[in-house]
């Protein structure tokens, strides 16, 4: 019993955690707090990939909307290229949610681990 109570303190803190780490690096880069949040809800939580998944995202939609408010009051904001960007995330958000459900975990790990490691090339290099 006390052993099960330390485990759920220490998850409860785990989480809170996460989502600190994810509301800072979404703040400070507009975005990316789903590299803080996967990876943390697999490894740390032992949650499934699926979930994961699906959790960081439902995590992220308030997160990037309280960002974007920020923003935009600070005048660091541009409408133009918002509406036909939201169409292809959308359109992807939709596939990807389809995707998810269809994937096992390996698949779903393999490919954000390549996606993760693309980006920070591309950061890096290009």
């Amino acid at each position: 019993m006390r052993q099960e109570k330390k485990r759920e303190k220490s998850g409860f803190m785990l989480k809170i955690l996460t989502g600190l780490s994810a509301g800072l690096i979404n703040g400070l880069f507009g975005g990316g707090g789903g590299m803080i949040v996967v990876p943390s809800l697999r490894y740390m939580l032992r949650y499934d990939a699926a979930t994961a998944h699906a959790t960081a995202i439902a995590i992220i939609l308030p997160v990037s909307v309280l960002s974007g408010v920020f923003y935009t009051a600070f005048g660091n904001f541009e409408l133009s290229p918002v509406l036909f960007t939201a169409i292809g995330a959308v359109l992807g958000g939709i596939i990807g949610a389809i995707l998810l459900k269809k994937l096992s975990s390996v698949p779903i790990t393999v490919i954000f681990s390549i996606v993760m490691a693309a980006a920070g090339v591309k950061m890096l290099f290009f």
